[in-house]
């Protein structure tokens, strides 16, 4: 008879599930801070329940929305600056649900590496629940696979997945015509989208990760990069909240170009003026450096416009008052027009 082999382990296959477990403790405190009405179980379990009547809706519609974070992954990875990358995760997806006209009310993620580092997985499930809270949405639940073979080195990949609510009858876009003001809101930099291009102007410099950043903000070259995408939930719903607002566009991949026909009625189009705002120095160093014309700009990147609110002409004074309270920087950046599609005039560059 052959000998008896060796017997093998899971651990020895590469998949650590104490290491799993001893993840999953430490972040049940960022978890549970954010708790909201609704919230009705900690992690750990099969599946995530959450009561929408305790939530304080009567007649909901539920709005989902999911994403991930693109290449910008990379320079977190190659910089070990992952502690804001998933606050990048949570607003992907809850800036787009809000333009539904939905409140976010919880969070998954799905975390996927080739070897789990408790202490990294923790870092960047910390800043998920970040965005959360900022949010108001619970994180309730996610997944965390360790996938030896599948991903290299320190690798990792993210997706989150956002569920909202709203009253039936209140959705978004409604109401949109001819004459309506945009109100364009300021971006906090790159956001999440065009990293490929990123990563080649980056590239193209010459420049590390950990050199001085060449657009100022005393920071290095890949934090700067890493500045996190701006979550306009709370301030977006109090304006629709506040009445006049006919529509929302989150300006991510495919710029205000393709971003804003997205809630425009057939038969209506947008005129924007290039000189009503200024595009941050991120951006400008982008457009330099890689010799990118307005066109590419306007295309690929959000140009300093992270969200544009539709709204009433005479509710837009009211309106831009608001959101500047509620502490965004706001750009009265043109109107709705009879058309198609959108319409530049003035110099972005």
């Amino acid at each position: 008879m052959s000998e008896r082999k060796t017997g093998l382990t899971y651990a020895e296959a590469g998949v650590d599930i104490d290491a799993g477990n001893e993840l999953v403790e430490r972040i049940k405190p960022a978890a549970k801070r954010t708790a909201r009405p609704g919230t009705m179980s900690g992690l750990g379990g099969f599946g995530a329940l959450f009561d929408l009547k305790a939530a304080g809706f009567e007649d909901p519609v539920l709005v989902a929305a999911t994403d991930g974070v693109g290449t910008k992954l990379r320079i977190a990875i190659d910089t070990g600056c992952v502690d804001t990358i998933g606050i990048d995760l949570v607003a992907m997806c809850v800036n787009d649900l809000v333009c539904q006209g939905a409140e976010p009310l919880f969070f998954l993620d799905y975390f996927a590496t080739g070897k789990l580092e408790t202490e990294q997985a923790a870092r960047i499930i910390e800043g998920i629940a970040e965005g959360c809270a900022r949010s108001g949405a619970a994180l309730i639940g996610g997944e965390t696979a360790e996938m030896p073979g599948m991903y290299a080195g320190g690798d990792f990949d993210l997706a989150g997945f956002a569920v909202g609510a709203m009253e039936r009858g209140t959705a978004l876009p409604d109401g949109v015509e001819v004459g309506d003001v945009l109100l364009g809101l300021s971006s906090d930099g790159v956001h999440s989208n065009g990293y490929s291009l990123v990563r080649r102007i980056v590239e193209r410099s010459g420049l590390g990760w950990d050199a001085e950043s060449p657009f100022g903000g005393g920071a290095t070259l890949g934090e700067a990069l890493l500045t996190p995408t701006r979550l306009y939930v709370r301030s977006v719903l109090s304006a629709v909240r506040a009445g006049g607002v006919h529509a929302l566009a989150h300006i991510t991949g495919g710029g205000l170009t393709e971003n804003l026909p997205r809630v425009l009625p057939e038969g209506c189009g947008a005129k924007i003026d290039l000189g009503a705002w200024e595009m941050p120095p991120v951006m400008q160093w982008l457009a330099s450096e890689g010799g990118l014309d307005e066109t590419e700009m306007l295309k690929t990147f959000n140009a300093g416009l992270g969200m544009v609110v539709v709204v009433s002409a005479d509710r837009a004074d009211a309106l831009a008052e608001g959101l500047a309270r509620d502490g965004e920087t706001v750009h009265r950046i043109g109107v709705i027009t009879d058309g198609a599609g959108v319409s530049y005039e003035g110099r972005l560059l």
